[in-house]
């Protein structure tokens, strides 16, 4: 049955969406999800291809990932909160619209200041995907299907990470790098197209949009990703000292002005719940081990081990592979066992291969290595669908669209800390850095299975 054939979406989702309209539901959040999640992966290997098309220094070429990212972050709790206002599915699909339009102007860029304002706007967009998906997500499954429906979501996320490299690698053996933008736009329109049929008509609080929090917001995580982006390029110290100390002060300040509104901005109110906040702790923990181990395992099997990029990059392959497999199978134990043991576990886990992995003999086999990442991907896998499951479950329904942007803004802030704590790790331990990184991603992964492991003393993880 065709999108447009099907019945029209509720305005009140009761209980999730019927089977078949649920299928093109799905088809639109996860086609747009990808595209945002592949976009990531796919500009940094073209990185070197622009900068000798338009003539340019590696470092200022890096400001086409780096404005993506900061334009992601600052604008997710805001865009978060706009949809409990006007609509999550409004947010999802004005965010895939300008993305789409914004690959497009990515693609006809034709200098580093016109490729980068479309690059913002590209953030922009996949803010708008991302702040709301998790919302959308539990607004489309059943209750009983949640860790399913998350489970599918992460699956989504890991696959494109898995395999976007080798996209964009396929995409530059024959075309030039505007390609790599340009095969946004057809998925886009087609997932416009879907959406505006099926997606669910989520309730709208009745406050109003409060612009003052939001630019408050948007500049407090702006200066916080840049703070910590400046020190893993080792920027001056005062330099980062002072926008990070800007960050926290704005932070100060949105807490007092939002104290007694009923759906703050930065979700104060919902940091109360101890399971959400437990959560929250969890991924950034989590996360930053993977930014830790993504940024210092290319160093350490090159230079440490001394192997070829291309038996690194099969190396780093089995790690998110494995992550896409495990997330669907995590999501369906979330339905029936605790998250906090579940999540437990799998950090666990995933310190546990973060320690063999920075304990290899010197003159590791491939079997050795591949293994060590193999339980790294298991254990990433298995606490990442509970714990998604876990934060959104115990935020309250008109809530969600808050509860969605901090679901992305844990998971980047915990990857751009452990980046930048991996450049720290380079810098202070020289030969050694890489190593010493990987042993610091054992360690954050056992302080963030503790916090799991907490959530069993604080009751159910639903609202």
């Amino acid at each position: 049955m065709s999108p447009d054939k099907v019945a029209t979406p509720p305005t009140a989702p009761i209980d999730g969406l019927p089977p078949e309209l649920r299928r093109w539901a799905v088809a639109a959040i996860f086609t747009a999800l990808a595209m945002a999640s592949l976009d990531t992966a796919i500009a940094n290997i073209a990185l070197p291809a622009i900068a000798a098309d338009l003539h340019v220094s590696p470092a200022d070429v890096v400001w086409v990932v780096n404005i993506y990212q900061i334009a992601l972050v600052a604008t997710l709790l805001p865009l978060g909160a706009l949809g409990e206002i006007v609509g999550h599915e409004r947010i999802y699909i004005g965010g895939l619209v300008l993305f789409t339009l914004a690959s497009l102007g990515c693609a006809l860029a034709w200098s580093l200041p016109s490729l980068t304002a479309a690059r913002a706007l590209q953030g922009l967009g996949a803010s708008g995907i991302m702040s709301v998906n998790a919302a959308l997500v539990r607004f489309v499954y059943p209750t009983h299907m949640l860790g399913r429906g998350f489970g599918h979501n992460a699956l989504v996320v890991g696959t494109a990470f898995t395999f976007g490299p080798s996209i964009a690698s396929a995409i530059l053996s024959v075309g030039t790098w505007p390609w790599l933008f340009a095969v946004n736009i057809p998925f886009g329109v087609i997932a416009v197209w879907i959406g505006l049929r099926t997606l669910p008509k989520t309730p709208r609080a009745v406050h109003s949009f409060d612009f003052a929090s939001a630019a408050l917001t948007a500049s407090c995580l702006g200066l916080f990703i840049i703070g910590i982006g400046g020190a893993a390029h080792q920027f001056p110290p005062a330099l980062v000292g002072l926008t990070l100390g800007a960050a926290l002060v704005l932070g100060w300040i949105i807490i007092r002005k939002n104290a007694d509104h009923p759906a703050p901005m930065l979700p104060i109110d919902l940091f109360r719940r101890p399971m959400f906040a437990l959560s929250v702790a969890t991924a950034v923990c989590a996360f930053a081990v993977q930014g830790l181990s993504f940024v210092s395992l290319p160093f350490y099997f090159e230079d440490v081990l001394h192997r070829s990029q291309v038996e690194t990059g099969f190396f780093m392959t089995p790690w998110p592979l494995v992550v896409a497999i495990m997330a669907p199978i995590g999501g369906r134990l979330s339905d029936r066992y605790p998250v906090g043991i579940l999540g437990g576990l799998g950090l666990v886990l995933l310190g546990i291969g973060m320690a063999l992995l920075a304990t290899l003999p010197p003159d590791p086999g491939i079997a050795n290595i591949v293994w060590r990442t193999v339980i790294c991907g298991i254990g990433f896998g298995f606490f990442q669908t509970p714990n998604l499951r876990a934060l959104m479950s115990s935020a309250p329904p008109h809530r969600s669209g808050s509860a969605s942007s901090i679901v992305a803004t844990a998971r980047l802030t915990g990857q751009t800390l452990g980046a930048a704590l991996a450049a720290l790790c380079f810098a202070l331990g020289g030969h050694d850095g890489a190593t010493v990184a990987l042993a610091l991603g054992a360690g954050f992964a056992a302080v963030g299975s503790l916090m799991s492991f907490l959530r069993l003393a604080v009751g159910p993880d639903r609202a």
